[in-house]
């Protein structure tokens, strides 16, 4: 059976998926509870939710997913809140705790999905604590894990399918883009960003691919190395953060949201 896997090459979220397509051979997607995984996760946990690590196993099939549903389904951590309008922060509140059962259950409605993304994008919250929350203190920064993507001006959306992963650097200004398909292999961007107030620009210098268990092939993309990352280059726009979840737009005005998980070993 063939399909088209998606990568997530993350300037943008057009209508129907992520810009960039590879096809392969005999690899299939498993609905969100399958109990047949080749990315495994074990469970950390922090304030209240649990976060992923993930580790290869063996299986007679090759499946992957990103799932959370291993999460306890209680316990969500709230966040304070800096909202510029007091108004809609209680609103603001319920939205988030509606995107954070989403990514642990993906059984939350996307039209549920889709109003809380849009509360949330009103909402005037103060991003002076974004970039650290996203990226850390301290390299190589933190990762987040993409739950699900929407089309421009919110006009549906859905889960991603796959294990796709960020890692933002702060501190030394690098971001780094994944996907994982287990042992069959992955595909990795890396490379500068910039952020000012809730824009993060960026742009990807190096192409890493891995097939199976052989050394990684690393392709230049060609981009200058001191250039800083601007408006002109790939860039989100950043909404909310916190040490559980993110959202943000795309350039090409689509939205997706994040889960915190720890870095993918492979």
């Amino acid at each position: 059976m063939a399909m088209v896997l998606h990568v997530l090459y993350i300037s943008s979220f057009p209508n129907s998926s992520p810009l960039t397509s590879f096809k392969a051979s005999n690899i299939s997607v498993s609905p969100p509870h399958s109990k047949s995984l080749i990315l495994n996760a074990t469970p950390l946990s922090l304030r209240g939710t649990k976060h992923y690590l993930f580790s290869r196993h063996r299986s007679r099939t090759t499946r992957t997913r990103a799932t959370l549903d291993d999460i306890e389904r209680d316990n969500l951590s709230s966040t304070p809140l800096l909202v510029e309008d007091e108004n809609p922060k209680k609103e603001v509140e319920e939205s988030v705790k509606v995107l954070k059962n989403a990514a642990k259950t993906r059984k939350v409605a996307a039209e549920e999905v889709l109003s809380a993304l849009s509360v949330i994008e009103k909402a005037k919250i103060d991003p002076s604590g974004f970039l650290e929350t996203l990226g850390g203190k301290e390299s190589p920064g933190r990762t987040w894990m993409l739950i699900f993507t929407a089309k421009k001006q919110l006009k549906g959306g859905r889960y991603f399918p796959l294990t796709a992963v960020q890692r933002f650097d702060a501190a030394a200004k690098r971001i780094e883009n994944g996907v994982y398909l287990g042992p069959i292999g992955q595909l990795t961007f890396e490379g500068r960003l910039s952020w000012k107030k809730r824009i993060l620009a960026f742009t990807f210098e190096n192409l890493r691919i891995r097939v199976g268990p052989l050394k990684p092939l690393q392709i230049s993309l060609g981009n200058k190395e001191d250039m800083e990352p601007g408006t002109k280059d790939p860039f989100f726009i950043w909404f909310y953060v916190d040490e559980e979840i993110a959202v943000a737009r795309g350039r090409s005005g689509g939205t997706a949201f994040w889960c915190r998980c720890q870095r993918v070993n492979v």
